[in-house]
């Protein structure tokens, strides 16, 4: 139990209650109500939380005032309760929900050894299907929300030093144009991994700001040539300088993983909610299977800023993945948080296992899919 004691009332007033918080300043209240003979008599206090109030809470105030929770709304990251006060000589107190859980919700081991075995894993990795040298896998998500920072992320736990090998851009549209297939190399100077990241325009709350539907379907079809450079009012056509009309298994996309960041999940705008159901929809009746990577984890829990490996302990990452899946329509199972490398310098080993991780997830439903097209063409 945490006691915060320090708030003062006026139950006749409209004006915002001085109050005190703890050391997070996590808590505020303002009263809510609009005549000061119903304050008086029937006082209301909202209730404004960083993080969702706890099961149960009950708030009690040293100046002989207790507030029951009545009615909350909701939007991410965020909480708000208007309480109706009731006499009491109870002092202040209510717990606090833990930024960290007791134990991990998935289990991870954050350590050099398990870093060290994940990358083997990821280099020694070769398609299932002789015909296909590396899986090519799409990454695909709204503009800034990791794409490019995600390949240069993991190519750099490969290097032994953080670098930008993809090119990162910072405005609020989408900086990659073309379609780029990076081939992730276990060692410099080595022959590359099986595993093929391409990169691709982002998209928008519309098609014509952001990559098409249309101009999706045909790069994972395996119709668009290295280096197309996608724009909005000009689609993808067999009239398309290099457009593949015949594309082997080779050409295709094998997996695709939407690249979403955590701390705009509940913000998006409607038609790029709309845009992620009917992609989902398409790709799927094309056989990819598809994951999800969450981003900016760190945006949303200070405790995984600082350190990766809490990741998997904290409520509200939990919360946001809960989330994820409503907005793509996918199972949790799917979706893994991660943590790119933007102005770090040096390489951590929990971010890398968290990377790697990821990865590792990927690869294999890459694998689903030539499994399954072995067993169609039998």
């Amino acid at each position: 139990m945490q006691k915060l004691t320090g708030f003062g009332f006026q139950p006749a007033t409209t004006q915002p209650i001085t109050a005190a918080a703890d050391s997070g300043n996590v808590f505020s209240f303002s009263t809510s109500t609009t005549s000061s003979t119903e304050a008086a008599n029937n006082p209301l206090v909202a209730f404004t939380a960083a993080q969702p109030k706890p099961e149960g809470v009950n708030v009690g105030i040293s100046d002989d005032f207790r507030f029951g929770d009545k009615s909350s709304s909701t939007k991410p990251g965020s909480s708000t309760h208007a309480f109706r006060a009731s006499r009491t000589n109870s002092p202040f107190s209510f717990p606090v929900r833990k930024q960290t859980l007791e134990s991990q919700w998935r289990d991870v081991d954050w350590t050099e050894e398990q870093k060290t075995s994940l990358m083997k894993t990821v280099s020694s990795y070769k398609p299932s299907c002789e015909e296909v040298t590396g899986a090519r896998v799409l990454l695909l998500g709204p503009v800034g929300s990791g794409k490019s920072s995600f390949i240069s992320s993991v190519q750099s736990v490969f290097n032994g030093r953080v670098t930008n090998w993809a090119m990162v851009g910072s405005s609020s549209t989408s900086f990659t144009k073309k379609l780029q297939s990076f081939n992730i190399h276990a060692q410099r100077g080595e022959s590359p991994t099986g595993l093929v990241l391409c990169d691709i325009m982002g998209l928008a709350d519309g098609e014509m700001t952001g990559l098409t539907l249309h101009d999706t379907l045909s790069v994972i079809k395996g119709h668009v040539p290295e280096g197309h450079k996608f724009c909005p009012d000009q689609p993808v056509s067999c009239e398309t300088v290099g457009y593949v009309k015949k594309p082997s298994l080779k050409d295709k996309i094998h997996c695709v993983a939407f690249i979403v960041d955590i701390s705009k999940i509940m913000s998006y705008p409607k038609g790029l909610v709309t845009t992620f159901q009917h992609l989902r929809e398409h790709i799927s009746d094309l056989g990819v299977h598809q994951v999800a990577l969450l981003t900016h984890v760190d945006q949303i829990c200070p405790e995984t800023a600082k350190d990766a490996s809490q990741v998997y302990k904290s409520p509200i990452i939990k919360e946001m993945i809960d989330k994820a899946g409503a907005l793509l329509g996918m199972s949790t199972s799917y979706i893994l948080p991660v943590k790119n490398y933007s102005s770090e310098l040096d390489l951590d080993v929990n971010t890398d296992v968290l990377l790697l991780s990821a990865v590792d997830h990927i690869l294999q439903y890459a694998n689903l899919y030539f499994q399954d097209n072995v067993r169609a063409q039998r």
